[in-house]
């Protein structure tokens, strides 16, 4: 191969050829294609706003050359690469495992159990990451399964993640479960006992969700110090190494690859022997299960896997337990099911009470912080005789932890859970508010459609950063419209030009058009949307607007990014694009300073606009929200306007149903507790919620309804 390194495009200039010979970019992905399918490919690149360029060519000769400025500055055989380098060999030094103080025999049953209990859950491997989890888009493509947090109150963290595989058309009940496991504390004792219950942590995660163990496949993380010339420090990735494989053999599952880095050290400083295994395959969405306690007075069982003198797990004993879990998920015999893991009993009661802040009281003596990996606790759904099993306890209707004379406040725990993070990864911010006033809008709708159209046409555009394009569609597809996807390029001197040609005809074709969500340009400095806003300003696409809006009786709708570009438009809440003033409603920052994904509860409080015609108002539902700018801002002359007009469509509530600015409900405190709001005639829709994610099957963690009938309401306007 003849790779030429001054066509490698890049993001920063100044860099030699050894730079770009050798950096890592997550910005550049390499293909190769045969020469005559060269020019197809790029111009399949090219119709995504794709930048592509043609670095390299394949050659006979099995030599690796790279150029950099005309000079060959690499010249490497084949036969050298396959080699992998030079071959090296090490003494290795394997130490026995301390066992009279072994991890394991630390763990030693304390008598103050509250004590013991609030210690635990406040540890760095079982406290909440809740304020580091939500800065992820955990939503995204639609399919989520599980939601990381489980519960109305969204605190019950699942065992792992699992999302439903994605179709272009139609959908499939087939998902994908991915779990982890890994504990610094037992890899810092034996390396090899690390690596065996990072492996069982892992399995046993992914068989809680409803996956059959005989059909997960493993990838391993590795990250060691560095070994140098010590036959000690070679002795812990080799002891790993076996303890990896010895768990593989025991139970016939087979690694997929993995990653390695010896380099984990720092003067004196070194990294804990580091074996990450990641259990992942596919599962029938039906039968996935979370961990969150879902009713008072169930019957919860334990159900233990043995461990040898060796602390190692009795594997027979392990595989006769996934069978009899994976057995009960599927019978639909229990609707709860978690894992014990290095906290013990104590840590996986607390998580699957906090959820739903349902009570749980104990009826067996046992050691309630042992870590015991392998088992399993489980809710069941009726009383059902499982021999292995033990009976743990009841749930309750009272919010404690009842365990012999020792009673734990539910809310408390969560405080104590939610601590030891807070400050590094916040959840909660300290903004003191006046109550928030609940809105109600006796307006009705005031427009109606002028033709009947079996199929209306919707025209989505998409520009860099746009994320929600392919959720759209099928939302709208689902609710029979059919849908024109228009890319907006920018690569080349006459993309732009022919983009806004396209555009405009797309407009002028549509009946709806939708803004989607995503990070418009990597959301520009100082606020999102203008980019998207840019490009519609143009006098051209700004006049076919007006028309779309006011002479073809179209409608708009903007989601979250959709809806920051509709609002720095004019569009929202004025109705036509003008310029901005510093008196208009904006959508800025969220009060916590950061990107916010999770679920929110919201109602409709105006039935204006022909986008709600389906539902009712006052109805609750429950949606997700990823943004970072989400905050709803006016001034009160504004407000007034908005609420008497019946413009403000819904607003973030609590569990009771009232508006709020309690971040737990209202993720970026907007004023008023504003989700979305429409322009005066109703026909245009911005909204933060994610609506077009909101399909069956999905989101199984979170009770309420998602479905708000947007998409249909909008269709209906024009078939009807």
């Amino acid at each position: 191969m003849e790779i030429d390194l001054d066509k490698v495009p890049k993001k920063y200039e100044g860099l030699d050829g050894t730079e770009l010979a050798i950096s890592e970019s997550q910005e550049r992905m390499a293909v190769v294609v045969a020469k005559e399918n060269a020019d197809k490919f790029i111009s399949l690149a090219e119709e995504e706003n794709i930048e592509t360029t043609i670095v390299a060519k394949v050659v006979e000769e099995p030599r690796v050359k790279m150029y950099w400025r005309g000079k060959l500055i690499v010249n490497l055989s084949r036969e050298f690469l396959s080699t992998n380098g030079d071959v090296k060999k090490s003494n290795i030094k394997v130490l026995k495992p301390d066992y009279e103080n072994s991890y394991f025999a630390k763990k030693a049953e304390s008598n103050d159990i509250e004590k013991t209990w609030k210690e635990t859950i406040q540890d760095l491997n079982c406290c909440s990451q809740r304020g580091l989890v939500e800065r992820f888009d955990s939503t995204i493509g639609a399919g989520t399964v599980l939601m990381p947090y489980g519960g109305k109150y969204q605190l019950s963290p699942q065992e792992g993640m699992c999302s439903r595989i994605p179709t272009l058309k139609g959908y499939t009940d087939t998902g994908t479960i991915m779990t982890y496991g890994y504990n610094p504390e037992i890899a810092l004792w034996s390396p090899f006992h690390g690596a065996v219950f990072a492996i069982v942590e892992s399995i046993t995660k992914y068989v809680a969700i409803g996956g059959d163990y005989k059909k997960a496949w493993l990838t391993l993380q590795e990250y060691f110090e560095k070994l140098r010339d010590d036959p000690s420090r070679w002795g812990k990735p080799f002891s790993a190494l076996l303890g990896a494989y010895y768990v593989q053999e025991k139970l016939g599952i087979v690694s997929i690859g993995g990653k390695d880095s010896m380099s984990g050290s720092y003067n004196e400083l070194d990294v804990p022997p580091t074996v990450v295994s990641f259990c992942v395959g596919t599962v029938d969405i039906k039968n996935v299960i979370s961990t969150e306690f879902k009713n008072k007075n169930s019957k919860v069982l334990i159900l233990r896997t043995k461990l040898d003198n060796d602390y190692l797990p009795d594997f027979d004993d392990l595989k006769e337990n996934y069978e009899i879990i994976h057995k009960l998920i599927n019978e639909k015999k229990v609707i709860s099911v978690s894992t014990v893991r290095n906290g013990g009993i104590a840590e996986t009661i607390t998580k699957m009470c906090i959820g739903n802040k349902i009570g749980f009281k104990f009826e067996k003596d046992i050691d309630v912080c042992y870590p015991m990996y392998g088992t399993f606790i489980m809710e069941l759904a009726k009383d059902v005789d499982i021999p292995k099993a033990e009976i743990l306890g009841k749930t309750t209707d009272s919010q404690d932890i009842r365990i012999k004379n020792t009673v734990l406040d539910i809310n408390e725990l969560i405080e104590l859970w939610e601590e030891p993070l807070e400050k590094v990864f916040p959840s909660k911010v300290d903004i003191q508010k006046e109550k928030c006033e609940n809105i109600s809008s006796n307006k009705k709708q005031i427009i109606s459609r002028t033709i009947k159209i079996a199929k209306p046409r919707v025209f989505i555009p998409v520009f860099p950063g746009t994320n929600c394009e392919y959720d759209s569609t099928k939302a709208f597809q689902d609710a029979g419209a059919i849908v024109n996807v228009g890319i907006f390029k920018n690569i080349k001197t006459n993309d732009i030009q022919d983009s806004i040609d396209e555009f405009a005809k797309q407009i002028q074709d549509a009946q709806i058009i939708m803004i989607p969500g995503g990070f418009s340009a990597g959301d520009e400095p100082d606020g999102s949307g203008k980019f998207i806003s840019a490009v519609f300003r143009n006098p051209r696409l700004k006049d076919l607007i007006h028309k779309h809006l006011y002479e073809k009786d179209g409608l708009m709708l903007g989601i979250c990014n959709g809806f920051q570009a509709l609002i720095k438009l004019g569009l929202l809440p004025y109705g036509d694009i003008m310029e901005m003033t510093d008196k208009m409603p904006t959508l800025t920052f969220n009060d916590i300073s950061r990107h916010q994904s999770k679920m929110v509860r919201i109602k409709l409080v105006s039935k204006l606009s022909p986008w709600f015609s389906q539902i009712e108002l006052g109805e609750e539902f429950i949606v997700p929200i990823s943004h970072g700018e989400g905050k709803f801002v006016a001034n009160d002359q504004a407000l007034k306007e908005l609420i008497e007009n019946g413009q403000i469509a819904t607003q973030y509530i609590d569990l009771e149903g009232n508006a709020t600015y309690n971040i737990d409900y209202n993720p970026n405190g907007s004023v008023y507790a504003v989700e979305g709001i429409t322009s005066k005639d109703g026909r245009i829709l911005g909204k933060m919620g994610h609506s077009e994610r909101c399909y069956t099957g999905i989101t199984k963690n979170i009770p309420g309804n998602p479905d708000m009938k947007i998409f249909e309401s909008g269709v209906k306007y024009f078939t009807y």
